[in-house]
């Protein structure tokens, strides 16, 4: 993302250069436009909003970091936009007072916000659960979650229960309940396995902390604990283990499995994150010094990733109903997605788009092909598929010229 290139010439630079800084417009304002149009699809859905930091630029222990909150559809995972965004900036030498501060004045007050704003932005989902990595693990954020979300995370803290004893102890020494295997994507350092994971769960009344909590707080939450572990890890590596809490009812097995499945679409936002940094968007690479006018373009990037996320996920045309091209797209996109279709398209079934016009999963297969995809040979992932919407900016920008030319 370079504001030159973005421009596409140099009346088009300077315009850009003039909206990134001015002063009507916000990052705030930006991510609040995207979290109403989210708001939309959200609509007699059961949502599952996932958030996280991720850091923008990192200076030795400090820098500027970006928390998202984003919402997905529970039964099939499509995206179906952003929540919030927010940007903190992390200084060297909290760490040690942060235990003395109340919530509100902590980084972790975020979490608390991000649930708020999942409740705000969601309103009209049937069910909202918003899911978080050990990051969330904080006493605040359950003891004070809105009304009508339900909360899921994953632990952090050995904390102390009600009645003395210990989290991780407790999860430990549960029967097991069920079994059941697991395929487990490949990761760095990790290759692909299928893994036998066993689960342990169980009411749990977590103890309010004795330091830096919020007044008026319960002694004590009610949670559901749930522990899943890989049974027998190959030799040398760390099996499987998540510790979760919950504000779900889990009083069997299969609802113990399906909370698992639900943490397990936390990838969602570790793959928007994949489509903002080095490999996608770059944005770790942005010179601008100026934390205001790149606050914006950090942020107009990250509504543009979760529109190519969207189209990742739509890709194949399912498994759930079909989502419109407008969550993506503008609706003027639409001839220029067609007329790219008809010259990308080949003579073979293979070389035709499968997909009814004015789906995201048609607007993805043209993204797709633009992007160096040729039908054959596995699925587009992000990368290309961020090459193809390039190609659709790079063309909308031309079209715009030109129309402006012929109005001169």
């Amino acid at each position: 993302m370079r504001v030159r290139r973005l421009g596409g010439d140099r009346a088009g630079e300077i315009r850009l250069t003039r909206f990134l800084r001015n002063g009507s417009v916000t990052p705030r304002g930006m991510a609040a436009e995207a979290g109403r149009r989210t708001s939309e699809r959200c609509q007699g859905r059961d949502v599952l909003v996932i958030q996280d930091t991720t850091v923008v630029r990192s200076d030795g222990g400090g820098g500027d970091y970006l928390h998202t909150v984003l919402a997905l559809d529970a039964k099939d995972g499509a995206i179906l936009g952003l929540v919030d965004g927010q940007f903190l900036r992390r200084a060297r030498g909290r760490k040690a007072l942060r235990r003395e501060l109340p919530v509100e004045e902590k980084e972790s007050f975020r979490w608390l916000q991000g649930a708020d704003e999942a409740a705000s932005v969601c309103a009209g989902a049937r069910r909202i659960t918003v899911v978080a990595d050990r990051e969330g693990d904080i006493y605040e954020a359950f003891a004070l979650r809105p009304d009508g979300v339900e909360l899921l995370v994953r632990a952090a803290q050995d904390r102390s229960l009600e009645d003395d004893g210990r989290l991780f102890a407790t999860l430990d020494a549960l029967p097991e309940a069920a079994r059941a295997d697991l395929d487990l994507p490949a990761q760095p350092g990790r290759k692909a396995r299928t893994v036998q994971l066993a689960i342990r769960f169980a009411a749990l009344p977590l103890a309010r902390p004795h330091r830096g909590f919020r007044a008026g707080l319960p002694d004590a939450v009610e949670l559901q604990g749930i522990d899943v572990r890989e049974v027998s890890p190959p030799p040398g590596q760390p099996g499987l283990h998540w510790r979760l809490l919950t504000t779900h009812a889990v009083d069997d097995a299969a609802k113990a499995w399906a909370v698992v499945e639900l943490y397990r679409r936390r990838w969602a936002i570790e793959q928007l994150f994949r489509t903002l940094k080095t490999q996608g968007f770059d944005i770790e690479g942005l010179r601008i010094e100026d934390p205001d006018p790149r606050d914006k373009l950090v942020m107009a990037t990250l509504i543009a990733a979760v529109a190519i996320q969207q189209m990742v996920h739509a890709r194949d045309g399912g498994p759930g109903p079909l989502r419109p091209s407008t969550d993506a797209f503008e609706l003027e996109d639409l001839p220029l997605l067609e007329a790219f279709c008809a010259k990308l398209e080949g003579k073979t079934e293979r070389q035709k788009n499968p997909h009814p016009k004015a789906s995201l999963a048609y607007a993805a297969w043209v993204c797709a092909r633009l992007g160096g995809w040729t039908g054959y040979y596995g699925k587009p992932g992000p990368i290309v598929m961020l090459q193809g919407w390039l190609e659709i900016q790079a063309a909308k920008r031309t079209l715009r010229i030109l129309s402006s030319d012929q109005n001169v």
